[in-house]
């Protein structure tokens, strides 16, 4: 089971999946605004999603966890 980690404080602006898509390394997953720019959240695994922690306009802080990929 992998841990999608938030690097940094921001507001989620967009989910890009769903619980139980497949997902491949380096996807694009999460749009965090963070410092008035747009950061993205890649995949670090392969593989298929079990868990979605936040959704669009949530406030994140550095090392909550966004998603959980199995």
């Amino acid at each position: 089971m992998i841990e999608i980690i938030c690097p940094m404080a921001g507001k989620i602006m967009e989910v890009n999946i769903e619980v139980g898509q497949s997902v491949q390394e380096d996807d694009e997953i999460i749009i965090i605004e963070a410092m008035k720019m747009e950061n993205p959240i890649f995949c670090v695994a392969s593989g298929t999603v079990k868990e979605i922690k936040c959704k669009p306009g949530d406030k994140v802080n550095e090392g909550d966890v966004l998603a959980i990929i199995e």
